[in-house]
């Protein structure tokens, strides 16, 4: 096993040849959690062809700057073998890091550096084309009726310890719809999102200490440039 991710199972391959050895991550995607693989790889392999193709134009360098899938020998990005398990490759990266915690305000700079700099290679991109790879993902009226809900059930018997919480948000419904009124007005944009935009989903570059690859792309979907920002902030 590699890194410390806990929703799919990641390994580090190591091969060796003539010409030198390889490194790649290999991993196994949690169908249970992304109920269609299929779908997920359709959304990151045109992701990742389009940061490609807008790194190469900007004159940086495609090997790191963005991920980049290995195909099967029938040109898919995924795998599914005897068991029924869905397999994914990706070139390593050299010579980065990732960090679960930040060591310096630096960080949380390239963090937000790198994700802003993901957002514009991709701001033409046709996001209307990307799969919802987890519905209502980030549709508030929908997680708000659900946080009612939970509220009203209370199954875990906790809801009268936190009274102060949920009377803070129940404060706030009237913003429940706010932004996706404005999506659907048009006058908010769907954008390509990452939405998972946390400090360990940027490598750093051990050299210079800059961000360098936005990675852990499953979440990609259609969506509002906001809430990446404020799931960053």
């Amino acid at each position: 096993p590699y890194g410390d991710g806990h929703i799919n199972d990641t390994f580090l391959v190591e091969t060796s040849a003539s010409s030198g050895a390889d490194k790649f991550i290999l991993q196994r995607i949690n169908s249970e959690i992304f109920q269609k693989p299929e779908e997920l790889m359709e959304n990151i392999k045109g992701v990742t062809c389009w940061l490609r193709k807008k790194i190469m134009e900007e004159g940086g360098d495609p090997a790191r700057e963005t991920l980049n899938l290995r195909f099967t020998a029938d040109e898919k990005p995924i795998f599914r073998d005897a068991s029924g398990s869905y397999w994914r490759v990706y070139d390593f990266i050299n010579n980065t890091s990732c960090f679960s915690q930040s060591e310096s305000v630096d960080d949380f700079y390239q963090s937000a550096l790198s994700f802003g700099h993901f957002q514009r290679l991709l701001a033409d991109y046709p996001a209307h084309t990307l799969h919802e790879t987890i519905p209502h993902f980030h549709d508030t009226p929908v997680r708000f009726a659900n946080f009612e809900k939970a509220v009203e059930t209370d199954s875990a018997g906790r809801a009268g310890s936190v009274r102060g919480e949920i009377a803070f948000v129940m404060a706030r419904r009237e913003y429940v719809h706010t932004l996706t009124d404005r999506q659907a007005s048009g006058e908010l944009p769907l954008r390509v999102t990452h939405n998972d935009t946390k400090l360990n989903n940027i490598l750093i570059d051990n050299a210079t200490g800059k961000g360098i690859c936005v990675i852990d792309l499953d979440t990609v979907m259609p969506g509002l440039s906001v809430n990446d920002f404020g799931d960053s902030i």
